[in-house]
């Protein structure tokens, strides 16, 4: 669905890392990275909101919920973080 529906250029670059759900499945937690790092994070979230009675609405359709969550998109800063600690590990076996 973001690659093929959502034409919104301020969610280009960004992937999916998890979602976490309330146990009455009635709110939810989408977690996301950028390409370009936390720089773009916040210009992400608004492209989200702005896409989001979409995104609810075709969540609703594939899943068949009586209710369909609401849902808060929310930066992981994981694969930035594990990039930059593969950075250093390189850096330190070049080192003598």
């Amino acid at each position: 669905m973001l690659i093929k529906d959502l034409k919104d250029p301020r969610l280009r670059g960004i992937t999916l890392t998890g979602v976490t759900m309330g146990d009455d499945l009635r709110r939810g937690r989408v977690f996301f990275s950028h390409i370009e790092g936390r720089a773009k994070a916040e210009a992400a979230i608004a492209g989200f909101r702005s896409a989001g009675g979409f995104i609810r609405r075709e969540i609703g359709r594939a899943l068949g919920l009586r209710y369909t969550p609401e849902l808060d998109f929310e930066f992981d800063p994981g694969p930035e973080r594990a990039a930059r600690i593969g950075e250093l590990l390189r850096d330190a076996r070049e080192k003598p």
